[in-house]
Parts: C-alpha cells; structure tokens; sequence
C-alpha cells in the first residue's frame, strides 16, 4: 500500500476504539458510562483501587451543576460584591484574630513571606474563618465537574488530585466541602490540596480541616505561586498576579487585595 492509504487505513482502525470511549456529557445519563472510562485514566496515572472505589461509589451531583450555571456575585460591581461577601465584618474578625494570634500569623509570614492580612481575607472570604466549609461531598462534585462538558479539562485532574488525597488519607469518599468540590478552611480544589498541602501540625497527615494545615497550606501556595515577601499586592503591584492565581475573577481579586489591606493597617 502506498503511504496515504496505510495511513487512512490506520485512522479507520482507530476510530471504532474512539468512538466507544466514553465522553463527557451534560445530563446525568452518562455518568455511570463515563466512571468506568475514568476510571482507566486515573488508574494510569496513579491512583489507588480504593480510590478507584469511591470513584465508582460517586453520585452525578446535581446541586453541583446547578451552582455552576448560575453564578451571579462574580458580576457584580466590586462595591455590591463586597457588600455581599461581607467585606467589613471580614476586616473586622480579621483584624481580632489576628491580634489573638500574633506568634502564629507573625511565623507563617517568616516563613511563607506572605502577611497575614491576605490570609486572613482568604479565610474569611472563602469560610467565614471556618463558621461554613460545605456540605457537598467532595468526590461526587469534582468527579462530576470533571464529567460535565463545560469545563472537563480543567476539572479532570483536581478529580484525579481527589482520588490521590484519598490514597494519601487526607480525606475520605464522605468529606465534604463547597459545591465545586473545595475543601477546607480555604478551600482548595483538590489538585491544589495535592500540590501544595502541608502538614504544619507534624502528625503525619495534611488536613485542610485543621486551622494550622490550613493556613500553611495557603500560605505554602501563594509562595509558590510567586508571592514576594513584603512587596505590594494591589493592582499593579508584584504580588497582586499571585492573588490572581487564587481566583480568576477580577472583582474577587479586588477585594481580597482591599480587605488585607485594611487587616494589615497598623
């Protein structure tokens, strides 16, 4: 055979074996179908058969995929998101814990570089200082965000990161988080948890549920991300691309940016 036809003739060969893959899908019909494909992938890149088993033991989460069509405070002005998100009471527990607990955020920011006030305004943005850290099942969100067509690629390998922290035993099937599969006193997506995760404790294990974890944890992420120690981090400023990295949304970074400030004023 010449060239093109062995060529052409390959492709065909292939294309049965892809078109019986499973695809994404944004109904709930094809979830299942889409597990057991996933399923392969994860096993290929790591992933423990008892992770592989709370895979198969994930739900299509329906709240999930109704919060992710309907996000609204991401287009508000930045005065009403503020308003919303509860910027002055933000600064205001802010501002008391972190003069209940000086030695603490004073040794993450010798440490990390990064000051307490952009902790603080993550921590209070993200969980109200831990009051609500989600009521979603962490796995069946992700897993179903990875699934759905909208966003697959971005969200398969915090699905895959999910699984690992299973192996790792940082959480478990039954852990629960936000909607979009967050977890935490901050919220990581789980492939973040998986890369930037510390246990500061020193018990062996990094758990986002634990304030110390937690907050080194953040502070470990936005270090790596680039963050400089004792340079701005208001628009324009160094350090305001690696509060992006955190969140894309512009009015998001905004606020965070304006609430540390004021947590960090004398």
């Amino acid at each position: 055979m010449k060239p093109l036809i062995l060529l052409a003739f390959a492709v065909a060969l292939a294309l049965p074996s892809l078109s019986m893959a499973a695809s994404c899908g944004n109904i709930s019909s094809g979830f299942e179908a889409w597990k057991a494909d996933f399923a392969k992938t994860a096993k290929k890149r790591g992933v423990k058969d008892r992770s592989l088993q709370a895979l198969s033991q994930s739900s299509y989460a329906t709240r999930t995929i109704a919060a992710d069509r309907n996000q609204k405070s991401f287009k508000y002005t930045l005065d009403k998101f503020m308003q919303v998100r509860g910027a002055n009471t933000i600064v205001s527990q802010g501002r008391k814990r972190k003069a209940q607990n000086v030695d603490f955020y004073a040794a993450l920011e010798k440490k990390y570089g990064v000051p307490p006030g952009i902790l603080l305004a993550l921590h209070g943005m993200e969980t109200g200082f831990g009051g609500f850290m989600g009521d979603s099942q962490v796995v069946s969100a992700i897993v179903t965000l990875a699934y759905d067509c909208r966003r697959s690629d971005f969200f398969i390998p915090h699905a895959i990161g999910a699984l690992k922290l299973i192996d790792q035993g940082a959480i478990t099937m039954n852990t629960k988080g936000a909607k979009h599969g967050e977890l935490g006193h901050t919220q990581f997506l789980p492939g973040n948890a998986l890369t930037y995760g510390v246990d500061a404790t020193g018990d062996g294990r990094v758990d986002f549920y634990n304030l110390t974890d937690a907050m080194a944890s953040t502070a470990n992420f936005l270090k790596k991300k680039g963050w400089k120690h004792r340079r701005g981090y208001q628009p324009g400023e160094p350090n305001f691309k690696v509060i992006q990295a955190w969140n894309s949304a512009s009015v998001y970074q905004q606020a965070i940016a304006i609430m540390a400030a004021r947590i960090d004023a004398p």
